[in-house]
């Protein structure tokens, strides 16, 4: 089994302005960074053989800091990053409402590729270790809902800095939707 703490990035600048950052780098303010720290002191007592980030900058700040009690390097990938919210990036969140989406915006099956992806390639790789995977609210989201077998509506959100764990030895998907053959998760409290 291999066991993947969840972790989304700490609060940034943009998240506290409301604006929807995508694949922007964003950097994590000062509740961000003590957030982070939270979390380090919560995972310092847990046996971690790697750390995961998206390759965006709030997601390796975080990760830096959850990682360094360990004396582990952060690994970032791609398959991480939050959805490309195409021209809706930059833009204040409460405009959006009610907004038809442009096509520019990362498709929903795109974001569960990714999603179905990342979890495979923990698995495969990490068989029988535990790994910290620092993601975004909507690729974290996506990756739940892989791993439960279910639509990404009927996953809770993640908040900032929230740990969810996940434990796995296999992941599969289907043509119409992702699923998982074995597998269990566990939430623990948010650091907001």
């Amino acid at each position: 089994m291999t066991t993947i703490f969840l972790v989304r990035h700490g609060e940034t600048v943009d998240n506290a302005r409301q604006i929807m950052q995508g694949q922007t780098q964003g950097t994590l303010n000062e509740q961000g960074r003590e957030q982070a720290r939270q979390v380090a002191e919560r995972l310092s007592g847990e046996a971690i053989d790697a750390v995961f980030a998206s390759d965006l900058r709030r997601a390796i700040q975080t990760a830096e800091v959850i990682a360094k009690p360990h004396g582990l390097p952060v690994v970032t990938t791609p398959l991480l990053r939050e959805r490309d919210w195409g021209s809706f990036t930059g833009r204040f969140i409460p405009d959006l409402k009610g907004e038809v989406w442009p096509d520019d915006i990362e498709s929903e099956e795109a974001l569960l590729q990714r999603a179905h992806d990342f979890l495979q390639k923990v698995t495969a790789t990490y068989e029988g270790k535990r790994v910290v995977a620092v993601g975004h609210g909507i690729i974290n989201k996506a990756i739940l809902a892989v791993y439960a077998s279910c639509s990404m509506r009927e996953v809770q959100r993640m908040m900032n800095a929230e740990v969810r764990i996940l434990t796995t030895s296999s992941v599969t998907v289907t043509a119409s939707a992702a699923t998982t053959t074995s597998g269990t998760v566990t939430t623990t409290a948010s650091a907001e």
